[in-house]
């Protein structure tokens, strides 16, 4: 469907989002500057800009205030375009960098061609709610690493060693092994570790159920070895929607789990990957490939594939194996979450045999 004449947003707007004050750049359809200035960074103080006036093409930074800034501008009627903020080079390099420059910046090359913004879709408000579920489990464990990390360290200074033991089991194992100089300090870190293990179970319970009540379709991606709830429902409120990939192998660039590239003439170095999209899925998915790679692993395609290129990968080749296997990983949950099959852990020998 084509838009029509009146569709086209006549006005395009730069939005340089900040966490108190929001800078706006108004340009006519001839690029002209027609207004700027700066409202506040809330529903009202942006409402109020932005309601009842004619449809916009409105620009704005992916960022912390950028899912409910994009939805409250789509209900006022007007397109809006979330740019990747990695993709913004010509911003950031500016020498006379300023907040009503990145605005009028945004708006200009919003109206010149939006694709070299390489805008992003923010999830819908429910999904990222929901996800918030998540991200409270991982900070809980980000928090009782840190926390393990330093008891173990506290007690080496001293000559000390804990025993090794799951991060679950910490507290319990390694209160019989605390040096007495340091009962007094270390006591109430341990509780404060088996607090946290407790919540975090709770979390765990949480997330199965959400994944069982809300999202069923998580059930096709935990048959495969390794994938449990957590990722699979971390894989799916992430994406949200299966349809908006045309291929499932292009999951694995949107991730972040692909080399980057910086070919010049005959130079070809090999990079690292881009590490671009959602950092706790990658994390995720990576965890899931070491497990799937490891002494507990099931045997499955995925598997056998993963060992293969580890041992033909030198020095590396565990390290590359693991990253290889997370983005094959990715592409076959989306893979499974798109046609709903049962997954066949062994299909591709299967298909050698009878070849």
């Amino acid at each position: 469907m084509h838009k029509t004449e009146c569709d086209v947003p006549k006005v395009t707007v730069g939005l340089d989002v900040g966490d108190k004050y929001s800078h706006f750049c108004f340009l006519d359809h001839d690029g002209v500057k027609v207004e700027e200035g700066r409202v506040r960074t809330t529903p009202r103080g942006i409402g109020h800009k932005f309601a009842d006036v004619s449809r916009m093409l409105v620009v704005l930074e992916v960022g912390t205030h950028s899912p409910w800034v994009s939805r409250l501008l789509e209900d006022c009627g007007h397109e809006v375009l979330v740019a990747n903020s990695r993709k913004l080079q010509m911003i950031y390099g500016n020498d006379q960098k300023t907040d009503s420059v990145d605005a009028e910046m945004l708006a200009r090359v919003g109206r010149l061609d939006p694709k070299l913004l390489y805008p992003i879709r923010h999830r819908g408000a429910e999904a990222q709610a929901d996800l918030g579920l998540i991200r409270s489990r991982d900070a809980l464990v980000r928090a009782r690493v840190q926390l393990v990390n330093h008891v173990r360290g506290s007690v080496k200074a001293f000559g000390g060693r804990l025993p090794s033991c799951s991060t679950p089991a910490f507290a319990h194992k390694a209160r019989g092994h605390i040096p007495e100089e340091l009962v007094s300090t270390l006591g109430p870190v341990l509780e404060t570790i088996a607090r946290l293990t407790s919540e975090i179970k709770s979390y765990d319970r949480k997330i199965g159920q959400m994944a069982r009540e809300h999202y069923p379709e998580t059930g096709s991606l935990s048959q495969v070895s390794g994938v449990g709830d957590l990722t699979a429902l971390c894989f799916v409120l992430t994406l949200e929607d299966a349809t908006r990939f045309r291929r499932s192998r292009s999951v694995g660039p949107y991730l972040g789990l692909t080399r980057r590239k910086r070919e010049s003439g005959e130079r070809q170095p090999q990079l690292g990957i881009s590490k671009a999209g959602d950092e706790m899925l990658r994390r995720l998915l990576v965890g899931s490939a070491h497990y799937i790679l490891g002494p507990f692993g099931s045997d499955c395609d995925l598997r056998r594939w993963g060992q293969q290129l580890a041992a033909r990968g030198g020095k590396n080749g565990k390290r590359r194996a693991v990253v290889a296997v997370a983005r094959r990983l990715a592409v076959l949950l989306h893979s499974l979450w798109v046609s709903g099959e049962v997954y066949e852990p062994l299909r591709q020998a299967r298909l050698d045999e009878a070849a």
